[in-house]
């Protein structure tokens, strides 16, 4: 063990130099993107005030939350796929499986339809409305998976999520009966993914969450390389799996939750990134979860430079780009399994 350490001490700092690389450069590159061209030298030019630096104002303003947005929910999907595949011992698994999503923006839904308003709080009432969406989810599949058993049943949280994604759905199409027409399009385009944010708010909303989430992650490292033993395997070895378990159920839901909250239902990074990063530096989740949150923040935000610019000047959400992908992704990974 002590002889292993090294060894992966270099892997780790190789891979956060390689991933880390490319998630700055795309954060860095993403806002050059679009429609209205811009300089960077310009952007960064204190000569210029800024209420004259239109480079400056498109930069800043109208492109860099975007970008940071997808950072953010990209590591975040990513990292909750990680997790949640560790957890049920299901390469399959994807954050949206266990019906938080649904749960999030089932949230969403009422807050746009109804018309709720927290402007008081100076907070925006539809990702305040998703995230608490997301905790009853949590609260409800949680507790049907923990109750008759001593532990935590990832079969019946598996089919209890699968349930509840479904029953969440069909109240999503009963809400939107009550909309109209804009509402029904405001619905429409959050549901399909969404990263068209106009402030930093959003993502100052969802940074505590995201801070405790990733702390967790960084403990079950080595209790997910043990879970994939098995239950019996890793409690030999010392684990307490029940705690394990919930720890990974909760963070993973939280991040998801979070990442919902700020983006909408972005599909796929969560199945496609994990299995991308898996096949480039191997299955030890010490290296996996870091890999996987920094390459899904560069992946996300590379579908949403190609959303923004694909039709311009029309902007597809970017959940469209990454079904297209992930679709096709999805079924090679059942065909290579079979």
């Amino acid at each position: 063990m002590t002889a292993s350490l090294p060894g992966l001490g270099r892997r780790l700092v190789f891979t956060l130099v390689i991933f880390g690389g490319l998630a700055l450069a795309a954060i860095v590159g993403a806002p050059l993107i679009g429609s209205t061209p811009i300089s960077l030298a310009r952007v960064f030019d204190r000569s210029i005030p800024l209420a004259e630096n239109t480079d400056a104002q498109i930069f800043f303003v109208a492109r860099l939350p975007r970008t940071l947005a997808g950072a953010l929910v990209g590591a975040m999907l990513a990292s909750a796929g990680v997790v949640f595949q560790g957890l049920l011992r299901n390469p399959l698994a994807t954050p949206f499986t266990l019906g938080v999503s649904a749960g999030a923006a089932l949230g969403a839904m009422l807050a746009i339809t109804f018309g709720w308003s927290l402007a008081w709080l100076g907070i925006p009432a539809a990702p305040l409305a998703s995230f608490v969406g997301s905790l009853m989810a949590v609260a409800i599949v949680y507790s049907l998976a923990s109750a008759r058993h001593r532990g935590l049943s990832t079969n019946v949280l598996l089919l209890a999520g699968v349930t509840m994604n479904a029953f969440f759905s069909a109240l999503i199409l009963f809400v939107q009966y009550f909309a109209d027409f804009s509402e029904t399009f405001r619905i429409l385009r959050w549901l399909m993914g969404d990263l068209d944010i106009s402030s930093y708010q959003p993502l100052l909303t969802a940074l505590p969450l995201v801070v405790v989430a990733f702390v967790i992650f960084a403990w079950l490292a080595r209790p997910l390389n043990l879970l994939n033993l098995g239950s019996d395997a890793a409690e030999t070895r010392g684990l307490n799996v029940l705690a394990a378990q919930r720890l990974a159920f909760l963070s993973a839901s939280l991040a998801t939750g979070a990442a919902v909250s700020v983006g909408g239902p972005v599909g796929f990074v969560g199945i496609i990134v994990p299995h991308l990063v898996r096949l480039l530096v191997g299955s030890d989740h010490r290296i996996v979860l870091p890999a996987s949150a920094l390459f899904g923040a560069a992946f996300l935000i590379g579908c949403d430079a190609v959303a923004r610019t694909v039709l311009s000047p029309l902007e597809l959400p970017v959940g469209v780009i990454t079904a297209l992908i992930g679709g096709p992704f999805f079924l090679w990974l059942l065909v290579r399994r079979s």
